[in-house]
């Protein structure tokens, strides 16, 4: 099929357009600069620039591409600071592309006779905090969100909302855990992998929260199954080793040659990174990946975040 990734230099974007092109598809990969234009050409794909902010722009790519599967991968991931207490500020331009772009993204590819639009969600601090267990795709979204993430939460609640709904359409919308590995901020070089270097992410509490990874290959096969199976809705894509935060962040430091993480008390975690860092650390719910890997045939390269530090961090 002629397949059309919007946000192909992405971490996500370049190995699922390689993984797009062995499997025989034709794909249009769009960028925002002309200078990374090479970039998906040398992936096999066809380059497009989109300015995926501008509603014309993503118009005349997706309707000038004709493609049958429109796959969104669009963020602003490397804008985060890593502050929390200006978290929602940090996804200032993710939570448009979650929206706006979304947006005119379904609306071209409707103009376009579009027949399978699947588009990049979150889960982790998005799950209700109230129950238990693992979380799946029919629970609702946290109705209680810390106000450091609310416009965030908003932005993926739109997309989730539009994306299955859209008539005439299959509508997929792949829920990521934390990614891991070549490209992320949990790499070798990557962003949160310094500050764990330098020590500035500690363990806060008794380090409860429980992380849902996901290591960025596995999460690009997760969409290049959706390209040809799955129903329309909800699909967690994370592994299968719910990760406490006081079990892979001294696994990860360790593997990253740093020291062990410091510890600090809820009230002091509060004090020094906010409400919504100690929730991260405490309180978050992982997430089952069972209807993914049921309905879309996925299977992962890394089951555990264990093995994929080990071997696949980058």
């Amino acid at each position: 099929m002629r397949v059309f990734v919007a946000g192909a230099t992405g971490a996500v974007g370049r190995p699922l357009i390689r993984m797009l092109v062995d499997e025989g598809h034709d794909v249009v990969g769009t960028t925002g600069t002309p200078a990374n234009v090479d970039a998906v050409t040398d992936l096999g794909a066809t380059a497009v620039v989109m300015d995926g902010l501008d509603p014309e722009s993503v118009r005349r790519a997706v309707v000038e591409s004709r493609p049958d599967v429109v796959i969104h991968q669009l963020t602003a991931l490397k804008a985060i600071t890593g502050n929390m207490r200006k978290f929602d500020a940090d996804f200032a331009v993710t939570n448009r592309l979650r929206a706006e772009t979304t947006d005119s993204l379904l609306a071209a590819a409707r103009e376009s006779g579009v027949k399978r639009f699947i588009a990049q969600s979150f889960t982790g601090w998005t799950n209700p905090k109230d129950r238990t267990g693992l979380a799946t795709e029919d629970e609702p979204l946290d109705p209680h969100p810390t106000k450091h993430s609310r416009n965030t939460l908003a932005g993926i609640a739109h997309l989730e909302k539009v994306v299955p709904a859209e008539p005439g359409m299959t509508g997929i919308v792949l829920r990521y855990g934390f990614l891991y590995g070549p490209g992320t901020g949990l790499n070798r070089g990557g962003d949160m992998s310094e500050l764990i270097r330098e020590g500035k992410f500690p363990i806060v509490g008794g380090g409860g929260g429980v992380w849902p990874m996901v290591h960025v290959e596995d999460a690009a096969l997760a969409a290049a199954r959706a390209v040809e199976h799955g129903d329309a809705g909800l699909y967690n894509v994370v592994d299968d080793d719910p990760a406490l935060v006081r079990d892979w962040l001294p696994a990860l430091a360790a593997e990253l040659g740093a020291k062990p993480p410091m510890r600090l008390p809820r009230w002091l975690g509060r004090v020094v990174a906010g409400e919504h860092a100690v929730s991260l650390m405490t309180s978050m719910r992982g997430s089952s990946n069972a209807k993914a890997k049921r309905e879309l045939g996925w299977e992962l390269k890394y089951p555990s975040w264990r093995e994929g530090f080990k071997h696949g961090i980058g």
